[in-house]
C-alpha cells in the first residue's frame, strides 16, 4: 500500500492527526497550517508537507518546505515512507527550494533515542540547528531527494493505469 493524495480536512487522516504530539485542536476538522499544503494518507500513516510563504515564516529556514506532520502507526518502515512523501512532494512542485525540506523533533514528546528524529536521519535527512523553543530541526537538500513520482490516485496515475 503506497501514499495517496489526499487533503487539509481528510476524515480518515484526521483520526490520525488527532493522536500527533504536535496536534494543536484535537477533533477539529483540519489539521493542516495555512497555506500551501500536500497531504498524503494510507490506512495507519499519513503526511503533510507544508509550503508557507517565507515572508509569514519566523523560523531560520523561511521558503523551505516543512513536513510539518507525520505519523506512521504501522504502515512500512518509517524511513521508506518519508522518501516515498518527499518524491511525492516534488513531484507536487518540481522546483526545489534551496532551502530543500525541513521537520522540526520536539526531543521531549517523541520515544526516548539516542538520536530523535532517527526514522527522518535514516530517510537522508541531517541535523541543522534548532528553533528558538528548542526544536531539532532536521533538513535534506534536494541533492539527498528521491526523484519525483506520483502517489497514488494522482491524475498521473490514473491515466497510467488507463495505458
Amino acid at each position: 500500500m503506497g501514499w495517496r493524495l489526499s487533503h487539509r480536512a481528510d476524515q480518515r487522516a484526521r483520526v490520525i492527526a488527532d493522536r500527533h504530539y504536535n496536534r494543536q485542536s484535537v477533533g477539529s476538522a483540519q489539521f493542516v497550517p495555512p497555506g500551501r499544503c500536500l497531504v498524503l494518507w494510507q490506512p495507519r500513516a499519513f503526511w503533510v508537507t507544508s509550503w508557507p510563504f517565507a515572508e509569514y515564516t519566523k523560523h531560520a529556514w523561511a521558503g523551505a518546505w516543512v513536513c510539518s506532520a507525520f505519523r506512521n502507526e504501522g504502515a512500512g518502515l518509517s524511513s521508506t515512507l518519508i522518501r516515498d512523501a518527499v518524491a511525492h512532494t516534488r513531484w507536487q512542485w518540481p522546483d526545489v527550494p534551496e532551502l530543500g525540506m525541513i521537520t522540526f523533533v520536539n526531543r521531549d514528546k517523541v520515544r526516548h533515542k539516542r538520536d530523535p528524529g532517527r526514522c527522518y536521519r535514516k530517510a537522508g535527512f541531517a541535523p541543522c540547528g534548532e528553533t528558538a523553543g528548542g526544536l531539532l530541526a532536521l533538513q535534506l537538500l534536494e541533492s539527498g531527494m528521491p526523484a519525483a513520482a506520483p502517489p497514488l490516485n494522482s491524475q498521473v496515475d490514473l491515466m497510467e493505469a488507463c495505458l
